[in-house]
């Protein structure tokens, strides 16, 4: 669909499925529509945008999810696109799944309701095979065991809370946890410095971190060596950190009493002791609407006052939006980017009323309020020379 507004950045293409909770946040100042061409943003979930070509006025993106690897974020970076993503939004959706499929396992009600299932068309004898049956089910309490969590994140430190009131001793590693994310971990979660510490001490592991070229295959032949036999792994974050030729394996081997996946795929299926899951995790109707709401709030906020939160390749930055004219700059991190700027702001004979830089590794992101109105002559003449600075990636005045 082509649009006649002349505002794009008012122009909203949705290429998924968005909870209306979420949508409802875009007044009637906004054209919402899964045909619009060169939108000023994208809403999505898990639509590959590897192979669309992004439009020229495209501003930003927002993943109503976590993970945003079906997102280009480099070229995103490159040209100045904001991607933004909803950490811990879909966080109590997961958390329920890994604590159920969790007890689910170790009990053996997966394997039980399925033996169960065949005996359909055995009538009154039902009740007695059931008796005769179910002793090659008999499974474990997960009172009393331990749980290793890899990642304290919003989901992982959630999971970790909660197997302690269910009675497990709780082990955590996390080198990257934030101050926040620590205050919401019990004191209880016994953090340990080195993984493999976490593996040796585990009797169920459940990883809750990103896929990166650092954790790619983190579970392979090598680790699985250093576990306790017949563990329990739990993966509900990308089927990629796990190495499926040598999970095969160890579950022959029995290094590995069952792999319980949210991310099924023709190797995993191949497995026995494998639980598939149809990607379930976010799956909930409050998970949706969480996500939505988060997504399309920031995404609202960076449109109309250039203020970022959560973003995973923009510095959050923001200053209270006054209404008076706002420069807002994404740039190379790079010595006397603002000093430039503020000279050339000089130039024009403009007063800074308020600024504010953040930089995030080798990009920075710079707002600048000024202190009175200026006419669209000037603005353009001024975003012109501000455009020419040597590192400047994308300029907006809103």
């Amino acid at each position: 669909m082509s649009t006649g507004i002349l505002d794009r950045s008012k122009t909203v293409q949705t290429l998924n499925v968005i909870s209306e909770k979420g949508l409802s946040l875009l007044d009637g100042d906004y054209l919402v529509d899964d045909k619009i061409e060169d939108p000023g943003a994208i809403l999505l979930r898990s639509y590959n945008l590897h192979e669309v070509a992004l439009g020229e006025h495209l501003l930003a993106i927002a993943r109503a999810g976590a993970g945003v690897n079906n997102i280009p974020v480099d070229e995103c970076t490159n040209r100045g696109i904001a991607v933004f993503n909803t950490p811990g939004a879909n966080a109590n959706a997961v958390k329920e799944l890994v604590l159920t499929t969790l007890m689910a396992a170790s009990r053996q009600l997966f394997d039980g309701i399925a033996w169960t299932r065949k005996l359909k068309g055995q009538g009154n004898a039902i009740p007695k095979l059931v008796e005769q049956g179910k002793k090659q089910f008999v499974g474990k309490e997960i009172n009393g065991k331990t749980l290793g969590v890899i990642g304290l994140g919003a989901i992982g430190a959630r999971v970790a809370n909660d197997a302690l009131d269910l009675g497990m001793d709780v082990i955590g590693y996390d080198p990257f946890i934030s101050v926040d994310m620590a205050w919401n971990l019990s004191s209880y979660v016994k953090r340990v410095l080195a993984i493999e510490e976490l593996y040796a001490k585990a009797d169920f592991i459940t990883v809750h971190v990103p896929l990166t070229d650092q954790t790619k295959g983190m579970f392979n032949e090598k680790t699985f060596k250093l576990m306790k036999s017949n563990v329990h792994i739990l993966n509900f974050s990308r089927g990629e950190l796990v190495n499926d030729r040598d999970m095969a394996i160890a579950l022959e081997q029995r290094e590995v009493g069952k792999y319980i996946t949210d991310f099924p795929n023709e190797a995993v299926l191949n497995m026995d002791n494998v639980i598939p899951i149809p990607h379930l995790g976010a799956s909930s109707k409050e998970s949706e609407e969480n996500c939505a709401i988060m997504a399309t709030r920031q995404l609202k906020d960076f449109l109309e006052t250039g203020n970022v939160k959560n973003s995973v390749n923009f510095p959050d930055t923001s200053l209270p939006f006054t209404g008076k004219k706002r420069i807002t700059a994404f740039h190379h991190n790079i010595p006397n980017m603002v000093g430039q700027m503020t000279t050339v702001l000089s130039s024009f004979g403009l007063n800074i009323a308020d600024m504010v830089n953040r930089g995030r590794q080798e990009h920075a992101y710079t707002i600048v309020d000024l202190d009175h109105n200026v006419d669209d002559p000037v603005l353009n003449n001024l975003k012109a020379r501000l455009n020419q600075i040597e590192g400047m990636i994308k300029l907006r005045i809103i």
